[in-house]
């Protein structure tokens, strides 16, 4: 009798056997690759103790205010002032009479800057240290210079290079990050507190857990009172006083709006919008002496941006990133928006290359923007780069 032979079976074929074996550990090994990360990163969400709060996004619109003239390519028409001598130079003061610029960077020189025709030929000088970080900063009565410092709180340096400490808590809560300053023709200073939970080198945090931890505080040197004017702000950023001194701007930079605040007449003490929709998240806002208010646009409301403002549970993802392997770059078309003395929009320039711009200052033809990255200060010419009608 003729039997069939088991090792022709295809059930039986050791090859067979282990090509079997062979696919289904492969199998095994892609699933497991693909669950263990997602189960790790469950675990991690559930685990992490951050916890987002929901953003008041209904006062957001999907698209922002129309701006009636734009220069979408500012990047083209740029030069760099003071490369590699000025990290992050984040605010700008422009002395008439000497013609210097001031800024504050990142290694705590407030530098004092002559910008001379070719940018190349510029001067940069070492003024004072404030061993902090100073950001916005405005020139005072009597060669003054007047330094909302993150680290320190609110500084005066005189003329001749002597620093002092004029405030650096309000209410029995110490600064954490004094961001915005401006100044009355009578002296009072009024400044911003960005966060008075989170530092500089955290702002991200304050961002994405989306609570108002930033104060509207004036100082006033007659008197060496510190006040709280306005609290629950969301991170309170750039200040301007009116040209009238009847009230300053105030910006919040990830509501993308500034607002009025009334420093004297009948509204004294109330509080109006001045423009809100903004394209782009300000951070310090500056009078040009000439009818337009410039604000400086970090960045443009992204698509992860506006996602991540409106889901608490996207913010918290984007701080799991940040806090083990880094958020991604969430920021891009940063520039400089121009508006009337109503707050009505007049001109954007912008650059999809350009991100974390914190200050646009104008002296006669050009602009001179600050950053908190980049080393240096770009300068651009107004004239021969204007921003177009949009049809």
């Amino acid at each position: 009798m003729s039997g069939s032979n088991p090792a022709s079976s295809p059930s039986l074929n050791p090859s067979n056997t282990i090509a079997r074996t062979r696919k289904s550990s492969w199998r095994f090994t892609f699933v497991l690759s693909v669950l263990a990360p997602v189960f790790a990163a469950v675990l991690l969400y559930q685990l992490d103790s951050f916890d987002p709060a929901p953003l008041p996004t209904h006062e957001f619109t999907r698209h922002g205010i129309f701006v009636p003239r734009r220069n979408p390519l500012v990047l083209q028409g740029s030069e760099m002032v003071g490369v590699g001598q000025l990290l992050a130079p984040e605010d700008l003061a422009y002395d008439a009479e000497s013609q210097l610029l001031y800024t504050g960077c990142a290694d705590g020189w407030i530098k004092r800057v002559t910008v001379n025709e070719s940018v190349t030929d510029s001067v940069i000088e070492n003024w004072i240290n404030t061993g902090g970080r100073p950001l916005g900063l405005i020139l005072g009565q009597n060669n003054e210079v007047i330094i909302a410092d993150a680290e320190k709180g609110l500084l005066k340096v005189t003329g001749e290079g002597v620093m002092e400490l004029l405030t650096n808590e309000a209410e029995g809560v110490e600064f954490r990050l004094t961001d915005g300053v401006d100044m009355t023709q009578d002296g009072m200073i009024y400044f911003t507190d960005a966060s008075y939970k989170y530092s500089l080198k955290d702002f991200i945090w304050d961002f994405l857990e989306g609570r108002p931890h930033g104060r509207l505080i004036s100082y006033d040197p007659s008197t060496k009172q510190t006040k709280v004017l306005v609290r629950d702000l969301y991170f309170a950023n750039g200040v301007a006083v009116s040209p009238d001194q009847e009230f300053l701007i105030f910006c919040e930079t990830p509501m993308r709006r500034c607002k009025k605040y009334y420093i004297h007449g009948p509204k004294k003490g109330s509080i109006d919008k001045f423009i809100d929709d903004l394209p782009g998240m300000p951070d310090n806002i500056r009078y040009d002496g000439e009818g337009h208010y410039w604000i400086a646009l970090a960045t443009a409301p992204t698509f992860s941006w506006d996602l991540a403002q409106r889901y608490p549970f996207i913010r918290k993802g984007v701080a799991i990133m940040e806090r083990y392997i880094g958020r991604p770059k969430m920021e891009k078309n940063g520039g400089f928006l121009a508006v009337d003395m109503e707050g009505k929009p007049a001109a954007h320039y912008y650059d999809p290359g350009l991100s974390l711009v914190s200050s646009g200052l104008k002296i006669r033809e050009h602009l001179y923007g600050g950053s908190i990255v980049y080393p240096y200060i770009i300068r651009f010419n107004l004239t021969p780069y204007p921003a177009l009608s949009i049809i």
